[in-house]
């Protein structure tokens, strides 16, 4: 890069301006480069509290700080190559306050991104500074992942995702110029017919019949007969069950102590099958209840313990000697034994998938028995109309 005429260099100057907006104040870098163009970057927001400001917050000497740093940069002509003086674990902090403060995570939505920041992201870039992490940086890691630690090309993908995220938002935060895990291509998952195993009809009946209480039964038929996952179980109330058009209504979802709308964040109705309906009598026959009141109530009328549930599941797997799959799997149970019923769209909306794509995964466990007659009768129709054609008058 070309030496910079000191007089120019001198000349390089700027100020730091805080801007008052309605629930917060932001700090900006205003500054002229040594050919007299104008920049301007956002900072970090106002800190005007007591103590050390937590991540992607500043007081005026830290944005003062900040704005010296990239002037520094500016007179070597260097200042796309700002100092953000933020490592990966502070901006990975903040994305994760932001995710809470301003996009209303789901707590097992915090729980499933704080998992992945703390078991593969901080290892490796925890420490560098974010604008040091190059794209060849991330696609190394991507790599190792797979390659020497074990992860599946899923969890790697999933990894990547959030890390891609972590950096996008330092854009907007931290001055990171652009984010390099733009540049880094997902890896391409090839399908497992064991990722989703399912239980069959018998296998779901020899696990209620080995569970500890009337209740766990009628949860476990539940869930692997209506798809719901284990938070839209513990949170479903009788006002959700309608007898009369045999169907459940999902409203809602608990987990870590909090209640939310379902995941997709649409409320859906699923069909009641009639195992499912019988259950669901028993146990309102067993519990003495009013519409609000929960379906699958703790000892105290409270939500269950979901940790407690899973753990009187294994119990029951293993008591009925059954291969060890998760609870989760029994929703997996209903989408692969009800696409051989209905359709992918109806698949869909029973599950509460936002998106189609999700459901597809079912499609390899639809039976294709009844393919080639339908094929074979497709192509009769037509070599009868075209034999109708051909007929002489």
């Amino acid at each position: 890069m070309p030496t910079l005429d000191p007089t120019f260099a001198r000349s390089v100057s700027g100020h730091v301006k805080l801007r008052r907006g309605k629930r917060r104040s932001t700090w900006y870098a205003k500054w002229r480069d040594a050919q007299g163009a104008q920049f301007e970057r956002r900072l970090g927001l106002d800190w005007d509290q007591k103590g050390p400001p937590p991540p992607g917050y500043l007081r005026e000497k830290d944005a003062k700080a900040a704005l010296g740093l990239i002037l520094a940069d500016a007179r070597r002509g260097a200042v796309e190559q700002v100092r953000t003086g933020v490592t990966f674990q502070l901006a990975a902090e903040e994305w994760l306050a932001w995710g809470i403060r301003d996009r209303d995570w789901k707590p097992s939505t915090l729980s499933d991104n704080r998992s992945v920041v703390n078991a593969h992201l901080l290892p490796s870039f925890g420490p560098k500074r974010i604008e040091r992490i190059t794209a060849s940086d991330i696609e190394q890691w991507r790599d190792e992942l797979v390659d020497e630690r074990g992860v599946s090309r899923r969890t790697a993908n999933k990894c990547l995702v959030v890390l891609g995220a972590i950096l996008e938002r330092a854009t907007k935060t931290h001055g990171l110029v652009k984010n390099p895990a733009r540049e880094v291509a997902k890896l391409r998952e090839r399908y497992d017919p064991n990722q989703y195993d399912f239980f069959s009809p018998d296998e779901v009946q020899a696990l209620a019949d080995a569970a500890a209480s009337p209740q766990d039964r009628a949860v476990f038929l539940t869930a692997a007969f209506t798809g719901l996952r284990m938070g839209e179980l513990i949170a479903l109330r009788w006002g959700d069950v309608d007898f009369d058009t045999e169907a459940l209504h999902v409203y809602g979802s608990y987990s870590l102590g909090t209640l939310t709308a379902p995941k997709s964040g649409l409320t859906r109705t699923v069909p009641m099958a009639e195992q499912v309906r019988d259950e669901l009598d028993g146990q309102r026959r067993r519990v003495p209840h009013d519409r609000a009141d929960l379906v699958f109530p703790g000892e105290r009328g409270e939500y269950l313990d979901g940790s407690a549930l899973r753990r009187r599941y294994k119990k029951a797997l293993e008591r009925a000697e059954l291969r060890p799959l998760r609870f989760h799997d029994l929703r997996h149970t209903f989408g692969s034994i009800a696409i051989n019923q209905a359709t992918i769209v109806q698949v869909q909306a029973w599950m509460g998938h936002a998106d189609i794509d999700t459901t597809m995964k079912y499609m390899h466990h639809r039976s294709r028995a009844g393919d080639a007659r339908l094929l074979s009768a497709a192509f009769r129709a037509k070599k009868r109309k075209a034999a109708k054609k051909a007929a002489p008058a």
